[in-house]
């Protein structure tokens, strides 16, 4: 059974950091490329970052280029992202997804084939 786990959201003050994990198991992490995504209310969700299957590449969406940071540990099946400036429009649910055996990193959400169930971000200012 697939499962990926969030964790690792809160509520903190604008220019705060957080970093949120994504526990992936019953999958074959190391041959998936994995995603960030996120919902705020009333708004479709929207890509974050995503990440190869090696970690050699990554993609950002522009609103949070410089200031997140994608990355993954193959040997723990676990996705990381580490989110620094924090500002009030970060808050929204963000959810992990993995897009099965696919090398590259991708923005397209109906590439992804498995997604968590989602850790709240509020981020105050």
């Amino acid at each position: 059974q697939v499962q990926l786990v969030e964790s690792g959201g809160g509520s903190v003050q604008a220019g705060a950091s957080l970093r949120l994990s994504c526990a992936a198991s019953g999958l074959p992490f190391a041959r998936d490329a994995q995603g960030w995504f996120r919902q705020a209310p009333g708004e479709e969700r929207q890509f974050v970052a995503s990440i190869s299957w090696s970690g050699d590449s990554s993609r950002y969406a522009d609103s949070v280029k410089g200031r997140f940071t994608i990355s993954r540990d193959n040997v723990q099946n676990t996705l990381y992202l580490q989110m620094n400036s924090l500002k009030a429009e970060d808050t929204a649910v963000y959810y992990c997804a993995s897009a099965y055996y696919t090398e590259t990193p991708t923005s397209n959400p109906y590439e992804y084939d498995f997604w968590g169930q989602g850790t709240q971000v509020t981020v105050s200012s």
